[in-house]
């Protein structure tokens, strides 16, 4: 925004979309002023650059223990280990590891804790839970001192909640986004990170023999040891029913049906899958507006590298021409977006928003005190798009709605309403 009316809007603290030299692309006209995109990407630190490590060090300052979750192979002991390069590390998948942990957990923290220490895959010894804090406690005032890492979200998050309340902050660490993956000794462009998924040993190596490797070891291995006792061709049988299913309405009685299970077989199964971060469901968004609104949930599988593999696209030329381009796009922004916003505003809610009729909303940001819509389009909007988002935005309470395309470039297109180009989009958080 050229002039002295955009340093005004910097020198109070608006924030604004990313600079031509920080995005390659040329900035929105001064008519975008209430529709901006917050930068924050500036102070990542690690390779890739993960937008989390920031946080993670902050936290690690204010409270004993901090946890970092997130699917396997995310790059959790990776940003864990450049976050405290002075901190011990500890396998707990390790079988001789797990068994002196599960021994006498607190005798095998005090020795492996004179200093700062690395938990991975702590779910695998619950017992630890318990000695942590009692190892907190007894040095309340010293911060820092446990990085706890997982994979399950429910045991860890129960357990930190029976054992660790007040002394451990959480945090969730996402597949690369696309301002991730650009960063690094090997940047990759977010055409590539769209195809192959934002897991960082996808990237690196022959995605679709890593993706059927990553399946197997979780389908086979991890969920049994979770809990989930299924068989692994029934849950991927599952998997790909929900890909072929991808930013459609959940109906776990339509999939049970196709199954030979129940309604609640699909629920506990489809919840299990949610648990180790595999798949999405976003719920609706609703109030009493006199319009008759879809009040299940959608489903995604939450990484596009995935979803491709289950739907056996292995090409950028097999996805443009795929009859699930669309729905595969619509998720892999949702998916962009969600990744920077949960570090931009840890406590904002994503929901979707649908009439019976049709209307629809793709993703609506609820930050609390305020929502912004935000509709994913494989090409320029038409005025038809526009119009009904514009009627749109007023039932699903939001102030200001964005389209988001192919195309670059950001431009209003009504009085509180804008379209941009993913490649535009993918440095900040719609404002």
């Amino acid at each position: 925004m050229p002039g002295s009316r955009a340093r005004s809007k910097a020198d109070a603290g608006v924030t604004r979309p990313p600079s031509r030299r920080e995005a390659g692309r040329s900035q929105p006209d001064r008519a975008l002023d209430a529709l901006q995109i917050r930068n924050i990407n500036s102070k990542m630190q690690w390779m890739f650059d993960r937008l989390a490590g920031p946080q993670l060090a902050s936290l690690a300052e204010r409270f004993p223990a901090v946890a970092l979750l997130g699917a396997r192979q995310v790059g959790k002991t990776t940003l864990a280990r450049s976050a405290f390069p002075g901190a011990g590390y500890v396998d707990l998948e390790d079988q001789l590891t797990a068994q002196r942990f599960a021994d006498d957990a607190r005798s095998a923290l005090e020795a492996s804790a004179p200093r700062a220490v690395i938990l991975d895959e702590a779910q695998a010894v619950p017992a630890i839970f318990p000695a942590l804090r009692g190892a907190i406690d007894a040095e309340r005032g010293r911060n820092g001192r446990f990085v706890v890492l997982g994979s399950a979200q429910p045991s860890l998050v129960r357990a930190i909640a029976e054992s660790l309340a007040g002394r451990i902050a959480v945090v969730e660490l996402d597949p690369l986004a696309a301002c991730e993956a650009a960063t690094g000794a090997s940047p990759r462009s977010w055409h590539e990170l769209w195809l192959k998924g934002g897991f960082p040993d996808a990237l690196r190596a022959g995605h679709r023999d890593w993706w059927e490797a990553y399946l197997r070891m979780l389908l086979e291995r991890d969920l049994p040891q979770y809990g989930v006792a299924a068989d692994p061709i029934f849950l991927r049988r599952l998997l790909t029913m929900l890909a072929h299913q991808h930013g459609g309405v959940f109906n776990a009685s339509t999939l049970g049906s196709s199954l030979g299970v129940s309604y609640h077989t699909v629920q506990r199964y489809v919840e299990a899958l949610e648990s180790v971060f595999l798949v999405r469901r976003l719920r609706p968004w609703f109030r009493n507006v006199g319009k008759r609104l879809v009040k299940a949930p959608k489903v995604y599988v939450r990484d596009s590298g995935l979803l491709h593999h289950l739907l056996n696209i292995g090409s950028h030329d097999a996805l443009l021409s795929h009859p699930s381009r669309g729905a595969s796009w619509e998720g892999f922004v949702i998916e962009d977006v969600l990744r920077r916003e949960r570090i931009a505003r840890p406590a904002s809610q994503a929901w979707y928003w649908r009439t019976a009729a049709g209307a629809e909303i793709d993703l609506l940001l609820d930050r609390g005190g305020s929502r912004v819509a935000i509709e994913v389009k494989t090409a320029r909007p038409g005025a038809h798009a526009l119009r009904v988002l514009r009627n749109a935005l007023p039932d699903a309470g939001a102030a200001r709605g964005w389209i988001v395309d192919h195309a670059r470039g950001v431009e209003r297109l009504d009085s509180n309403i804008a379209r941009a180009g993913f490649d535009d989009l993918r440095y900040g958080t719609p404002e």
